[in-house]
């Protein structure tokens, strides 16, 4: 029964993913866009992934015996993602917590042009730390595992290519 309950919440979660990766594609894809590929939809597996603990190096090891073709910066994105996050409780398989391009866009959006404010940006994870320490950052309501997903994915991610960015988000 738990299995089946399992299955049925991994291919949900997979399906809302891949829903709402449709409108902002264009952006690198995160960890949890990453890790959802990497599964193929196989819930046992993830419920398996989100008890593990692991550093970021032995993430990204994992990620390498998967068979899935993954670039150096998507391990590194995937990797990062898992080792802030993970191990999950296991209420929280439901819904799995945002990666960086998830939190990029529902978040930066709200004040100002994400293009220039995050996906022109050369920074390291330090600096895109530092960012929410400024006073019209504070107030972002994001906790201290989502601020440093967010860190990391941007610091692996940006800056963009202003050609890969939509037309109409280039503002």
């Amino acid at each position: 029964m738990r299995r089946m309950i399992l299955v049925a919440l991994g291919a949900a979660v997979l399906a809302a993913a891949q829903a709402a990766g449709e409108d902002y594609a264009f952006m690198p894809k995160g960890g949890r866009a990453l890790l959802f590929e990497l599964l193929d939809g196989d819930a046992a597996e993830l419920a398996r992934i989100a008890q593990a603990r692991r550093s970021e190096a032995q993430w990204r090891e994992f990620a390498d015996v998967r068979g899935k073709v993954l670039t150096e910066r998507e391990r590194a994105t995937l990797a990062a993602y898992l080792a802030v996050y993970m191990p999950l409780p296991e209420a929280s398989l439901a819904a799995l917590p945002p990666d960086g391009r998830d939190l990029a866009w529902n978040q930066c959006q709200s004040c100002h042009s994400l293009f220039t404010s995050h996906l022109m940006q050369d920074r390291d994870a330090q600096a895109w730390r530092n960012m929410f320490e400024s006073p019209f950052h504070r107030g972002i309501k994001m906790s201290a595992q989502e601020r440093e997903e967010f860190a990391r994915y941007s610091a692996l991610n940006m800056p963009m290519k202003a050609d890969d960015v939509p037309p109409e988000l280039r503002f």
